[in-house]
């Protein structure tokens, strides 16, 4: 299988990612392969296998129609991205930011306005460029295993994928700068399962990392299951959070600089839960309840033990089953009106684990700085069509922008939107 994979990834027809369907497939099995269990086996037979190998258990196919959408890994045309379709409060518009990047993922900005998004399944690093407002883009980095994390400080980019750090020093002055690998600083687990990473600075300019659960639903080890900080270079690690599912999207309030963190909820308890939540920390090495208490004190029907939500920090939000609640901002521009300042914006990639799909969207929380009095409202719409129970895209991350427009990558589509207002 190696020298197969190794085979198709030197050929032409990889390297352009122009293939029809029936290559498609290929490509992206050989890639499910080459990366791992996912966050669910697609057929029964796979369950079985991943069970045997100890990364997915001891999940229920109840219902074996049910298995996570495959991912578009080609270029999508911007002719064929239907923005016309996406729908937003009065005084705002979408356009197309930036397109041509399949699997575009996580996001951040450098101080000299680059941007660099990160994947799972593909495997690459993008940087895009803005000049005069034609947006271009390249490869920084591919063939690595799910590269989800990206952030930046002091001149620097920070680039995670599972079990890989690199840092590249100084790269909007110089982009063909080497990058430095922080591998062995990190010692990350070389889990793939809910490894892929979410990683942003704090204001006491230490790096956060997620380090989801490796399984569905399972008791996790000392090094799962949490959110960790470092110092830039590896050193001083320090647990955050514990009892962590699966975070790719945190922020700190702007007033108080508390973590706040969206959470997914585990799948094949039932179609309408355990919700996703939005979660914040009061304090260091607080639990959030996995695998034992779930959404707002629900015991888990697997791992089950007394008084099992005793102690747990309930979530400030629930953000809908099986929504997968992903990338999330603190809103601090002066561009939306003055409602929208310091509510957060959630990229919901939206459901598998459910008959009836939900999510596909952005939504905007409001909750006081104490997390309480929290409001969920749909606030970018139209990825999907309820009739029909099929979507067009998937939002994953969304990034503020200097002008304080909202810029929101649709991993399905390879595109990135920007969303502004005007009076």
């Amino acid at each position: 299988m190696r020298a197969l994979l190794s085979r198709f990834l030197r050929t032409p027809v990889v390297k352009t990612m122009a293939f029809g369907a029936s290559a498609l497939m290929v490509g992206y099995a050989l890639a499910q392969q080459m990366v791992g269990p996912q966050t669910a086996p697609h057929t029964a037979a796979q369950a079985e296998g991943q069970k045997k190998a100890g990364g997915y258990q001891p999940d229920r196919m109840k219902n074996p129609n049910l298995f996570p959408h495959a991912g578009r890994m080609t270029v999508t045309p911007p002719s064929d991205i239907p923005v016309n379709k996406i729908k937003v409060p009065p005084g705002f518009q979408v356009e197309v930011w930036a397109h041509g990047m399949p699997g575009v993922r996580m996001m951040t900005r450098g101080s000299k306005g680059t941007i660099w998004a990160g994947t799972r399944i593909i495997g690459r690093v993008y940087e895009i460029k803005d000049k005069d407002g034609v947006r271009t883009h390249r490869i920084l980095a591919e063939k690595l295993v799910q590269p989800n994390g990206v952030a930046f400080q002091g001149g620097n980019l920070y680039v995670m994928a599972i079990n890989r750090v690199f840092r590249y020093d100084g790269i909007e002055d110089n982009p063909n700068v080497k990058p430095v690998e922080l591998t062995e600083a990190f010692k990350l687990p070389p889990q793939v399962h809910h490894n892929w990473k979410f990683i942003a600075f704090g204001p006491d300019s230490k790096l956060y990392v997620q380090v989801g659960s490796p399984c569905n639903i399972c008791e996790p080890d000392s090094e799962h299951g949490q959110i960790r900080r470092y110092v830039a270079d590896g050193s001083n690690m320090e647990v955050v959070a514990r009892g962590v599912r699966n975070s790719v999207g945190f922020d700190f309030h702007p007033q108080t600089g508390e973590l706040w963190f969206t959470d997914n909820g585990r799948d094949w308890q039932a179609e309408d839960g355990p919700q996703d939540e939005l979660n914040r920390v009061s304090k260091i090495g607080q639990f959030f309840g996995f695998p034992y208490c779930h959404a707002q004190g629900i015991p888990d029907m697997d791992f089950k033990k007394q008084d099992p939500c005793k102690g747990v920090t309930l979530p400030v939000a629930l953000m809908g089953p099986h929504a997968a609640a992903l990338g999330m901002r603190f809103y601090t521009g002066s561009m939306f009106p003055k409602e929208y300042v310091d509510s957060i914006f959630v990229a919901r990639r939206g459901s598998w684990n459910r008959s009836v799909q939900f999510g596909y969207d952005v939504a905007n929380v409001r909750a006081t700085a104490d997390g309480k009095n929290a409001k969920v409202t749909p606030f970018m719409t139209g990825f999907l069509d309820p009739k029909e129970n099929k979507f067009w895209g998937r939002p994953v991350d969304v990034l503020q922008m200097p002008d304080g427009s909202l810029l929101v990558s649709d991993e399905q589509n390879g595109a990135i939107y920007r969303v502004s207002y005007k009076k």
